[in-house]
């Protein structure tokens, strides 16, 4: 739901203040309202949180709730599921007042994002957060859709994703898991049920 009837640049967008709890994307200037997640999709997110921390990448390293500044006709902010950091933007971040990923930052390993029903959520993630992703040159995008029971990833070779798509008891392969040495069988169906 858009928010504000005017057109925000970055700057407003992080002094927006209406002391609430409520989270916001930026896009294409527009203020977007994010609706509370279900609770699949924080089930999902804390699961794959967990896995993670679990298979020994730095904690430090792990992100939910850490904005990304990212290109789009006008100034454009993502809230994704989950994020992977790589050192060198976790070093960046310690010293930033704000858990916002800007565009002076290096982007990060990998992102996650578990799609919400309906026709604007899927088009968002599919569609805009792909080509906004790649654009920003983050290494990985796993698209997570409880809907169709898959998993996609995007793996960034020579600045375009390539796709990958999961389903079922299909291990899923990730170029920079294998970066972090993880080896376990994490499937399609772990991933949507959160069973270790």
């Amino acid at each position: 739901m858009v928010v504000t009837s005017s057109i925000m640049s970055l700057e407003d967008y992080f002094n927006y203040e209406d002391d609430t709890d409520t989270r916001y994307e930026l896009e294409d200037g527009e203020l977007l309202m994010m609706l509370p997640e279900s609770d699949l999709n924080l089930r999902i997110a804390s699961f794959l949180l967990v896995y993670f921390a679990q298979q020994e990448i730095p904690s430090y390293r792990l992100r939910i709730g850490t904005e990304i500044v990212v290109t789009g006709t006008r100034a454009t902010v993502r809230l994704p599921d989950l994020i992977i950091l790589t050192e060198e933007l976790a070093t960046a971040l310690k010293s930033s007042s704000r858990s916002t990923v800007t565009m002076d930052m290096p982007p990060p390993h990998l992102v996650v994002e578990v799609v919400s029903p309906g026709k604007k959520n899927r088009d968002r993630d599919y569609r805009y957060k792909r080509s906004q992703y790649q654009a920003r040159g983050i290494s990985q995008y796993w698209i997570i859709d409880p809907i169709e029971q898959q998993v996609t990833i995007l793996n960034l070779v020579d600045g375009l994703y390539e796709e990958a798509i999961f389903k079922g008891n299909d291990k899923i392969t990730s170029p920079i898991l294998s970066a972090f040495n993880v080896t376990s069988q994490l499937t399609v169906t772990k991933v949507l049920q959160q069973e270790f």
